[in-house]
């Protein structure tokens, strides 16, 4: 009997050891925080709000200014920025640009995504708004528009300077955004490369890209002052996680941590899909039409974010519009469709009707009248 309780007990205890490993990550750094990049939410974080400096990881923000006025169409991959003798002065991890040399944008961000180029940052910057500072006040101008509540820049690559810091929720806020512009993937996900015909190799710096199933970024760096940083992303399946770490003692107990971090998210959760788009989720009778139903579609995927195994307690509801009249055309809003847990709306989308559906024509009445009327008799 004392063996068999023993046995219970260890069992126990076994249990109770894993579920705290469950919600708990081993990292070592000042701050760290991971989010799931649909939904932004949070799965787990220390100390995500403490001001801190974050080195290179600065560059989110610097590239996510220049994927936007790519992808609005007011810059060009191919458009040849001009090398000023100030660009050039930077030090630091650069890509030795020189004063007067002319590369294009999709060489700049090269050097800046992956060599993490200092001069390549500010050259950009120069070229979209005239000088340096006037690109920190749009740097500056976005974090707040994003929520940014504990950040300032001060530059644009994250050179030690007291009046720049940010948190692990910020960098997480700017690093979510910057993965909506997909284009960045052509960039982030380099291991090597080279610029200027083969002449000048470029070698990650985020070493992940190579070593972790999925990764594709996003963003390290490293100063005295700001230790060792990285903001992490990896894809699995569906989901995009985003791993920030700031303020680790070494190189390897960065990428140790974002590891950690990433393993814990794949581990747990996942994005499960409750309605595919186009799936009809109903038929919806319609007044007046030539047909008595119309199909009712998802608009869109309708997805959550879940803890491994518990998407099948999420509740569905459909609301539909009180009166659906022909003539009715495919595409048109009829309803809704949405999915809670525990009262929480988790995902929502418009139902949309399948096919047209034609209002009837007189001819049709009378006939479907004078049926009625004979079938009655009969």
């Amino acid at each position: 009997m004392r063996k068999i309780i023993c046995f219970l007990i260890s069992c126990a205890m076994l249990l109770f050891q894993t579920a705290v490993f469950a919600e708990n990550v081993e990292t070592d750094a000042k701050a760290v925080i991971l989010i799931e990049q649909s939904t932004g939410d949070v799965l787990y974080e220390e100390n995500a709000d403490e001001q801190l400096p974050i080195a290179s990881v600065t560059k989110i923000m610097t590239m996510l200014l220049i994927m936007e006025d790519i992808d609005s169409g007011v810059m060009s991959l191919d458009d040849m920025v001009s090398v000023s003798p100030n660009a050039m002065s930077y030090g630091g991890s650069t890509m030795f640009l020189e004063a007067g040399e002319e590369l294009s944008v999709n060489d700049m961000l090269k050097g800046i995504a992956v060599a993490s180029a200092n001069d390549g940052c500010v050259a950009m910057a120069e070229h979209m708004t005239g000088s340096e500072s006037a690109f920190v006040e749009k740097m500056n101008e976005k974090a707040a528009e994003l929520g940014m509540a504990n950040t300032h820049f001060s530059n644009t690559n994250g050179l030690d300077d007291d009046t720049h810091y940010s948190s692990a929720r910020d960098v997480a806020i700017m690093s979510r955004e910057l993965l909506t512009h997909e284009k960045i993937f052509d960039y982030t996900t380099i291991w090597t490369d080279s610029l200027r015909d083969g002449k000048f190799e470029l070698a990650n710096t985020n070493k992940l890209i190579r070593y972790y199933d999925g990764a594709n970024g996003l963003k390290t760096g490293s100063t005295s002052k700001a230790l060792c940083c990285i903001s992490a992303s990896a894809k699995r399946d569906n989901m995009q996680l985003i791993a920030v770490v700031l303020g680790a003692p070494t190189s390897d107990e960065r990428f140790k941590s974002a590891r950690n971090l990433l393993d814990y998210g794949f581990a747990n959760y996942s994005i499960d899909t409750l309605a595919e788009e186009g799936e009809e989720i109903e038929r919806v009778t319609v007044a007046k039409g030539v047909a008595e139903t119309v199909g009712a579609v998802a608009a869109e995927n309708c997805s959550a974010l879940f803890k491994r195994g518990e998407s099948k307690d999420a509740e569905r509801e459909v609301v539909l519009d009180d009166k659906i009249t022909a003539p009715v055309k495919a595409g048109d809003k009829i309803g809704t469709l949405s999915f809670s847990v525990n009262g929480k709306t988790i995902a929502q989308t418009d139902l949309l009707a399948a096919e047209d559906v034609n209002k009837k024509g007189i001819g049709l009445i009378l006939k479907q009248f004078f049926i009625n009327i004979l079938g009655g008799i009969l």
